[in-house]
């Protein structure tokens, strides 16, 4: 039995619990609550009446990443972090977030969202046949390792900071994004072993949480010079993904445990109604993603992606 049919139906299951759930997430937390109530111990707030009105202007706009996230997810393999993050830089102000604090929980909330956004793609892609399953297993662990770097540099380098870097790297990918695809033979004859593999999945992991990115476009990369398809390449980075967000969303709720200033609603620098409303629509759009995956002219849509992503790019750098 193939590994991609084994873990189709476990896909399937979590998926269709993430759809049906993340909705009510949203709806308790707009009727669930008319008063503020803090507890210190876990730094979870829930909002007053004026929070609720400035909601129903967030969760809109947040619908919307949410779908566009997911899209892409699909499209790309990545999981939908590029478009997640900058929404929210601009949104958590509404949930009552500082200034100081709103690169972190932006991040944080956006890994949280990968976390679905990329099992839903993977179920769609695994459908096809378009995931290494074995691939995903053997980096598992280092990029889990690297995740844990990454938080605990995350958890000592400012807002500010953070914001940089993670501009800096939607640089990078933009320009990926917007030179030609590359054609003829792969520069490698497979992919690394050992210590180089050790090496790039660690690297993939630490620079991934930083950015709260799923890490798909790194590792769609990787496969294809190492000759991988480039669809099983997009499919397994979408796999990719829950590998990274996963640990990583836990480590930001520790590193922002106790923190103040972080908005109503959230679990350490983890906004949980804004990521519950970017789960909603994600897990809905990713398998429309990974359809025109397959049938839309590729070289179009990396170019008008690869804009987007020099655009996002320079504003995080010059707005903070």
């Amino acid at each position: 039995m193939q590994p991609s049919r084994t873990f189709i139906p476990i896909l399937d299951n979590i998926s269709t619990f993430c759809a049906a759930f993340a909705p009510f997430c949203i709806a308790g937390n707009l009727c669930g609550a008319t008063n503020r109530l803090a507890n210190p111990a876990v730094g979870l707030s829930l909002p007053t009446v004026i929070d609720l009105y400035e909601l129903l202007f967030a969760v809109p706009a947040l619908l919307l990443a949410g779908a566009a996230a997911g899209f892409a997810g699909g499209l790309f393999g990545i999981g939908g972090g590029f478009i997640v993050v900058p929404a929210l830089i601009f949104l958590l102000p509404l949930l009552g977030v500082v200034p100081q604090e709103i690169a972190h929980v932006a991040v944080g909330t956006s890994l949280a969202s990968i976390i679905f956004t990329s099992l839903r793609s993977t179920q769609s892609h695994a459908r096809r046949d378009a995931v290494d399953f074995d691939l995903l297993r053997s980096w598992a662990l280092w990029v889990v390792l690297g995740t844990a770097v990454g938080t605990l540099v995350a958890g000592m380098i400012s807002s500010r900071q953070l914001a940089l870097i993670f501009g800096m790297g939607v640089l990078g990918f933009a320009v990926y994004f917007l030179l030609p695809a590359r054609k003829g033979e792969p520069l490698f004859s497979g992919l690394p072993t050992g210590l180089p593999r050790a090496g790039i999945a660690s690297a993939l992991g630490a620079f991934s949480t930083l950015l709260g990115i799923g890490g798909g476009t790194v590792t769609t990369v990787t496969m294809t010079v190492c000759g991988a398809p480039i669809h099983r390449a997009i499919g397994t980075a979408a796999g990719m993904g829950a590998i990274i967000a996963l640990p990583s969303t836990i480590g930001f709720m520790v590193i922002g445990f106790g923190a103040e200033g972080i908005g109503w609603g959230s679990l350490g620098y983890v906004n949980l109604p804004a990521a519950a409303a970017l789960i909603a629509t994600s897990v809905l759009f990713a398998p429309h993603g990974v359809t025109a995956a397959h049938h839309l002219p590729a070289a179009v849509l990396r170019a008008f992606f690869g804009l987007y992503l020099a655009f996002i790019g320079l504003v995080m750098i010059t707005r903070f």
